[in-house]
């Protein structure tokens, strides 16, 4: 992983890049939660989406709105953080031209503003959005939904409302042409403390599910590559190594910039 920074409409960006070693690698864009309640690239929920993407093989940037952390400007609730998503993007796929996929996930305000970029970009192949704000911002810019997703949503989250979220996948899975699956966790609340490695295999398990349905099937023979063997891992309800599960259930909100999950080579990466 390493820092980035990206030139946008108010300044610059700060964000932390992992680069796949397949040329032809999906790509992922993590959007963190609201700049004005702490939230930034390092918050827990957003590093579990950018880990999950990264252990399957994806090329993924996570990076701190205008104003949040190094990124120069000033917070504008919704159209400054939608250019800066937009910008992020534009970066993303500029560094990998060939990636065979686009992807979008976004934590609370970043799944509100993912779900805009989302509406803008039909480039953009799937999404996660994790408990989304549908209690306090109007999803009804979703008409039609342009792609298949997944909204995550805890079961005791006391700022949002799960009866609400789950209403909106309804809606959204009602339309035609896409497939919108919903997922509840249980004994979730907004921040999925002590939940961040079901998070971690829910989002995984659909990921995996999505690409197994646009990618054709091929025989292989040897070894097995590293991307199989973290798709089994997720599919038996395992991270990365025993040490995940801790650092994903720590209480403090964020990460520190330096914490990994594993170290060494990527083992989702395919060998060469």
């Amino acid at each position: 992983m390493v820092e980035v920074i990206i030139n946008g409409h108010a300044g610059r960006l700060e964000g932390r890049y992992h680069q796949a070693k397949r040329p032809d690698a999906p790509v992922a864009l993590i959007l963190h939660p609201h700049p004005q309640y702490g939230g930034t690239m390092n918050n827990k929920v957003a590093y579990a989406l950018f880990t999950c993407f990264r252990d399957l093989g994806f090329s993924v940037l996570r990076f701190n709105f205008r104003g949040v952390g190094r990124s120069q400007g000033e917070f504008e609730d919704g159209p400054g953080e939608l250019s800066d998503a937009t910008i992020a993007l534009d970066w993303l796929q500029a560094q990998n031209p060939d990636a065979r996929q686009c992807w979008i996930a976004g934590y609370s305000f970043g799944a509100w503003i993912g779900l805009q970029l989302l509406m803008r970009r039909p480039d953009i192949n799937n999404f996660v959005a994790v408990s989304p704000p549908a209690n306090e911002k109007d999803f009804g810019f979703l008409a039609p939904c342009p792609t298949s997703g997944l909204l995550v949503q805890g079961g005791m989250d006391d700022i949002g409302d799960p009866k609400i979220v789950e209403e909106l996948a309804l809606r959204l899975n009602a339309q035609r042409h896409v497939d919108v699956d919903f997922a509840m966790i249980e004994e979730g609340d907004h921040m999925y403390n002590g939940h961040l490695v079901d998070l971690y295999k829910v989002v995984g398990n659909y990921v995996i599910s999505a690409l197994s349905k646009k990618a054709p099937a091929k025989k292989r023979r040897g070894r097995r590559k590293k991307s199989e063997i973290a798709e089994q891992m997720l599919l038996e309800g395992q991270t990365a190594d025993e040490e995940d599960d801790e650092l994903l259930d720590d209480e403090d909100d964020d990460f520190d910039d330096d914490d990994e999950f594993i170290d060494g080579d990527d083992f989702a990466d395919d060998e060469k």
